[in-house]
């Protein structure tokens, strides 16, 4: 791997959420190049820069993150990842979809202001519900697509001065919605005090992350990637936003990429009440020692045993003389498959259902990425699940594949074979 240009990264020394210096390196992993940043054929020669993933521990507030920021245009304004190519996020946003509106009774008509849109798959189906809709993502094809398929979509990053400009130009919105990327962006205070601006008095702010206490109780390390700089937890995020005027009322474990956070705000003073949720997850938190940075020195113990078990299978599977192929692209395959040392010598090929992605060759490591058709032409021993969290739904949509005698690993949260 090519060292990263210094202009393409740089790091910062304070605190993402409280601004305080006092930061300890809680452990490293293997630097990699941007988890999506696919290539085609023809620079399969080419070196990739790779850029460090070193997760910092904050003392003062106990939040965790990368200090090293990766030029954002270099990570979303090509992005390849899409919510509408995965049948399980189109029933899980279709959920939130119905949940949101029901659950704060959101009169139709009303704005709502997706950040980090994408496809568009959430606003959709807040437009059924009878919503107006406004999108904002800085991948550009992506939201050209989004807007063609007729969801207006704002091909920006979001700043202060866009949400004042939708505000100016659409009214106050009832609902503004994040999910996962709320943990992409350097700058949270300038993401909140956009929302702040753009939310009506009785609005409300809801964010899908990555939640620290599943990545850590079940070893997700692979949810750690440059996209995803802030590692988030309930306790300094609770802090964090009352300090930028806004008060969290809800605090939700959901499934989603293996364990997930729904958070929900209203400004400060607003009209809801707070539910237990949030009281409730502090507490989990100070019971498994989240506020403590042995935790996490610990946690990368339990990552290298995860290497050891993994390995261990994928070697005895080549030293038998049988092939593996990978199943999905995702963004977690990168971490995984660089700090496991998961190359061209173990993985054959990969396959994705994101035509984004078929054709070219993954991060790094250059291996190709191939429709699922792939499975049944070139007929592999073994599929490794890389997209572990949809394992379930892809060993069910590919029963023909294991009748054939066929077997599924599965990486993580521990290794299984089928």
């Amino acid at each position: 791997m090519a060292v990263a240009a210094p202009s393409a990264c740089r790091r910062r020394d304070t605190c993402r959420l409280c601004a305080s210096r006092d930061l300890a390196l809680a452990f490293s992993l293997t630097p990699t190049p941007p988890a999506n940043a696919f290539v085609p054929a023809s620079e399969a020669q080419t070196p990739q820069d790779a850029f460090p993933l070193d997760l910092f521990f904050c003392r003062t507030c106990a939040h965790l993150q990368l200090l090293d920021v990766v030029d954002p245009a270099l990570l979303f304004e090509n992005y390849v990842y899409v919510s509408g190519t995965s049948p399980v996020f189109v029933e899980h946003f279709k959920a939130y979809a119905n949940d949101a509106v029901t659950r704060f009774t959101v009169a139709p008509g009303s704005l709502a202001v997706d950040i980090g849109s994408n496809d568009g798959t959430l606003l959709r189906f807040l437009k059924n519900l009878g919503l107006r809709v406004l999108g904002i993502d800085p991948a550009r094809e992506i939201a050209q697509r989004a807007t063609q398929a007729g969801v207006e979509t704002l091909p920006e990053f979001f700043t202060l001065d866009l949400a004042r400009r939708i505000r100016a130009e659409h009214g106050p919105t009832a609902l503004v919605t994040a999910n996962n990327v709320f943990a992409h962006a350097d700058d949270l205070t300038g993401i909140v005090t956009g929302v702040r601006e753009l939310l009506a008095p009785d609005g409300v702010f809801i964010f899908e992350v990555s939640y620290l206490a599943d990545v850590y109780q079940k070893t997700l390390f692979d949810t750690i990637y440059h996209e995803h700089v802030a590692y988030h937890s309930v306790a300094p995020l609770r802090t964090f936003l009352t300090a930028n005027g806004l008060e969290m009322i809800e605090a939700l474990r959901i499934d989603s990429h293996g364990g997930s956070l729904r958070g929900m705000a209203q400004l400060a003073g607003g009209p809801r009440p707070s539910g237990q949720s949030v009281a409730e997850l502090v507490a989990l938190e100070q019971t498994i020692a989240l506020d403590r940075i042995e935790t996490f020195r610990d946690f990368a113990s339990d990552i290298e045993q995860r290497k050891t078990d993994l390995l261990a299978v994928l070697r005895g599977v080549k030293d038998a003389g049988k092939t593996i192929a990978g199943f999905g692209a995702p963004a977690k395959a990168t971490t995984l498959m660089f700090h496991f040392g998961l190359g061209p010598d173990l993985i054959d090929f990969i396959v994705d259902d994101s035509p984004f992605k078929q054709g070219l060759l993954s991060p790094g490591q250059h291996i190709p990425v191939l429709p699922s058709s792939a499975i049944y032409e070139r007929n592999p021993d073994y599929l490794l699940i890389l997209a572990w969290n949809f394992a379930p739904s892809i060993i069910a949509k590919h029963q023909a594949f294991a009748s054939a005698g066929g077997h599924f690993i599965i990486p993580l949260p521990t290794v299984e074979v089928f």
